[in-house]
């Protein structure tokens, strides 16, 4: 059946709208499914190479051909569309099947797993059907009127087959919202979330330190999120690309930048930009801490001051962008960037026990892991909308048309020109072989890279 009235975007807004009314038949997906990266399974690897097993194990709790809808992901620079299944699991010992039904005093004899399914890959379908039933007859007659479904009567007991392969990926002549001014604003949230995520790499506002050591034994995150030890199904790379267990792609990347910053990923971790720029020391004995982190920072005894760096040292924009915003959250420098953001987002109670501690009161630790925990989940829930609201669609629409949008009207330039207009610009060796845009305030990137995937096997158990 052919259809042009709907593009598959629009099916899986549908999809988005209605998922609790549509389950998947999910050994159906299963079966045709193509991995669109390399295949992890659970352990470690010891010094002779061989593979151990976790001593826990996960099962299934619902042994049925059907789950729910996923929630559908766009990729933030590929035109890549997955779709997340959470299915309910319960964990098992590996020698025998005794369940574990407490860790730390909590119950987690009913635990979820998610999936990650490839939809779209690289503007290319990747599953070219799916098995579904309905239990919306709303949602039966809008798809039937699109095109989607052929049945001639509603039945929810029904199996319904949705092609997805005949539709276009996009609507032709799609608008898209102005991307001016994102770059900054997604880098700065980018660096206070980085900020506040190496705070709480060990903490807990839930939770004391022995219970998130139980958590670690059992294989579950602080966030109770099974978390086991993965690695890659090979030994070496070249060995499974030569007998066919891998094979590689070019993946097209689209990122959105500024005229001086290329793209996010030029941002370093904060660890890495506290040692780059700061120093911490002992306040009472001036011992400097050779590998200065956040994770000390809770440590009442330290203190931080700015690095003396050499002549040789060079300020980058990179640099420019993110002191002024560890000044003001170390208390260095009080210019009400991270208050501004902060507010922006929802997350001001972090904002005024920053302002507290600057006038030297004292913080109890629970009260600010509990901030700051708030704080990280605001800002990263930020960011998600305005990748969901402004970016992404837009980067699937050029990954899966090679065109911009009609009215983004922008001349495609070279590394080498990007360079010469734009000087503070700085290009990895995949970035150097791209296409560039300047549309606005911000400077759109194009270009490849090899990626590695498992080559088709049929697919039993996600687990």
């Amino acid at each position: 059946m052919t259809n042009n009235q709907i593009s598959l975007v629009e099916l899986i807004q549908f999809f988005a709208q209605y998922r609790n009314n549509i389950i998947i038949n999910i050994k159906h997906l299963q079966e045709d499914y193509q991995r669109t990266g390399i295949k992890r399974i659970r352990g470690v690897r010891n010094e002779k190479g061989e593979l151990l097993q976790p001593w826990l194990i996960t099962e299934f709790m619902d042994d049925t051909d059907y789950v729910g809808m996923g929630e559908f992901q766009f990729n933030r620079n590929t035109a890549t569309i997955n779709m997340l299944v959470k299915r309910r699991v319960k964990l098992a010992k590996f020698e025998d099947p005794t369940p574990t039904i407490e860790v730390a005093g909590l119950l987690v004899n009913d635990l979820n797993t998610f999936n990650n399914y490839t939809i779209v890959s690289d503007g290319k379908i990747n599953v070219k059907s799916l098995q579904a039933k309905i239990s919306s007859k709303k949602l039966f007659d809008l798809l039937k009127e699109k095109g989607i479904l052929d049945a001639e009567e509603f039945d929810f007991r029904a199996e319904h087959t949705i092609q997805l392969d005949n539709l276009p990926l996009v609507v032709a002549n799609s608008r898209y919202s102005s991307i001016d001014g994102l770059f900054n604003e997604l880098a700065e949230i980018k660096v206070l979330t980085s900020i506040i995520c190496a705070h709480l790499k060990n903490e807990s506002d839930v939770f004391i330190e022995t219970q998130l050591d139980e958590f670690k034994k059992h294989y579950l995150s602080k966030n109770i999120y099974i978390n086991f030890p993965t690695i890659n199904e090979y030994i070496d790379i070249n060995e499974a690309l030569a007998n066919g267990t891998l094979d590689s792609k070019f993946s097209y990347k689209i990122d959105i930048g500024s005229q001086d910053i290329l793209n996010l990923s030029k941002l370093p971790s904060a660890n890495k930009f506290l040692n780059r720029m700061y120093r911490l020391y002992d306040k009472e004995t001036g011992e400097i801490i050779i590998k200065p982190s956040f994770e000390t920072a809770f440590n009442q005894n330290l203190a931080v001051r700015p690095r003396l760096l050499s002549s040789r040292t060079k300020i980058t924009k990179v640099d420019e962008l993110m002191k002024p915003i560890f000044d003001d959250f170390l208390g260095l420098e009080q210019n009400g960037i991270v208050g501004g953001i902060l507010k922006k987002v929802g997350a001001d109670s972090l904002g005024q026990l920053l302002r507290d501690k600057q006038t030297g009161k004292q913080i109890d630790k629970e009260e600010i892991v509990a901030a700051l925990t708030v704080a990280s989940k605001k800002l990263e829930q930020y960011a998600e909308n305005i990748y969901q609201d402004k970016i992404s669609p837009l980067v699937f629409y050029i990954g899966s048309t090679g065109l911009l949008p009609d009215q983004m009207e922008a001349k495609a330039i070279t590394a080498d020109e990007a360079a010469a207009k734009y000087p503070n610009l700085q290009f990895s060796k995949d970035e150097q072989e791209g296409n560039f845009f300047a549309v606005g305030d911000s400077i759109i990137s194009i270009y490849a890279k090899t990626e590695y995937y498992t080559k088709k096997v049929p697919i039993l158990n996600h687990l």
